[in-house]
């Protein structure tokens, strides 16, 4: 287990960008049967998520995010020393998403950039990179921005998946401060890797003319091999097994127990899930936040994204934060951190 320990750094502001198009699932009869889309929605709490047109990219909403951030606070673009941009939906191969992104929201020339490849745990990933960063004497501010966009990649015939991703965008800037000890635990597990993909957009599986087609697979649902498949159960049994025993774990290290924590934000994948997580920790509910009703499983933005929904007010003076999650691959991340009066923007729709 990598355990990464900082001092004095933290996120000093963040912000969101969701588009403006919601999709329901209550609409969804014409994949599932009316009278289990119900359930469902209580299962998953997936209401409803937020769908990017044809033309919008990933990095178009975290460069609308970067936007708000920078001027709601009044933020000097030369002190910005290292952007980062993490998703699995970036604008091209090659080149990197990250120096379009610095073109694009008038960085320096000088700025160091980086793109960053995870899924639903990228972002504790990503921000304990951005620690790392931020900590050195010669860096001043590091832009992170995570975002991902999976209504390109899930097919609207597949009633496992569409009904669960919704796309987001998030900006947050990492520098040093007035922070006490955050701690991040980074672990990973490759043997389950192949319950989480999409299969032909690498290369390992170069694209054929026939990885564009629909087809009928065993359980029933219609997918290309450039859509995002899902093994639902075996992802929610290794989840409601792997997280616990990561939080205890790093509880144990930070010595904490959960009286000593303001809010848990988990990666917003499923509701039951969660529920069930936080129960088997003893954390009580009023402390975890939720915004997969109105975003769905945003993937690699959901943690910044609830903070932006739901924490916006709530961050004043200093406050301990827990966050949580499991990613494909399988990649799974804690982290204990400490906000001092976090500016946090309104959620902006694009």
């Amino acid at each position: 287990m990598a355990i990464l320990r900082f001092y004095n750094v933290g996120i000093s502001s963040i912000a969101a960008c969701v588009p403006k198009n919601i999709s329901y699932n209550k609409d969804l009869d014409y994949l599932i049967p009316a009278n289990t889309i119900e359930k469902m929605i209580e299962t998953t709490g997936i209401i409803e998520k937020r769908f990017v047109d044809k033309e919008t990219c990933a990095s178009d909403l975290c460069f609308k995010a970067a936007e708000k951030l920078i001027t709601d606070n009044n933020i000097d673009k030369g002190e910005i020393d290292i952007l980062l941009f993490l998703s699995q939906t970036p604008d091209y191969l090659i080149p990197a998403t990250s120096p379009i992104l610095q073109e694009r929201l008038g960085l320096p020339k000088e700025t160091a950039c980086m793109d960053l490849t995870l899924a639903c745990s990228g972002f504790i990933y990503a921000l304990s990179t951005a620690y790392a960063y931020a900590s050195l004497p010669s860096v001043r501010k590091v832009l992170l921005l995570v975002g991902d966009t999976f209504s390109k990649i899930s097919n609207p015939k597949d009633r496992v998946n569409f009904p669960l991703y919704g796309d987001a965008g998030t900006a947050c800037i990492v520098e040093k401060g007035n922070y006490e000890e955050s701690i991040f635990e980074l672990t990973s597990d490759g043997s389950g890797a192949d319950n989480v993909m999409v299969p032909a957009m690498g290369y390992r599986h170069k694209i054929t003319q026939d990885d564009l087609m629909d087809k009928e697979r065993e359980d029933g649902n219609y997918r290309s091999e450039m859509d995002i498949t899902m093994d639902g159960m075996k992802t929610f049994d290794h989840a409601i097994i792997v997280i616990p025993k990561q939080v205890k774990t790093l509880m144990r290290d930070a010595n904490i127990t959960p009286d000593n924590i303001d809010y848990v934000i988990s990666h917003q994948a499923n509701k039951m899930m969660i529920t069930f997580i936080m129960k088997r920790l003893k954390i009580d509910m009023a402390k975890v936040p939720f915004c997969l009703d109105k975003f769905g499983n945003t993937s690699s933005p959901s943690i910044p994204l609830t903070i932006v929904s739901e924490l916006d007010g709530k961050l004043n003076g200093e406050k301990k934060l827990l966050l949580s999650a499991i990613g494909a691959g399988w990649t799974f991340a804690t982290a204990y951190i400490k906000t001092n009066n976090i500016k946090i923007s309104h959620i902006l729709e694009y």
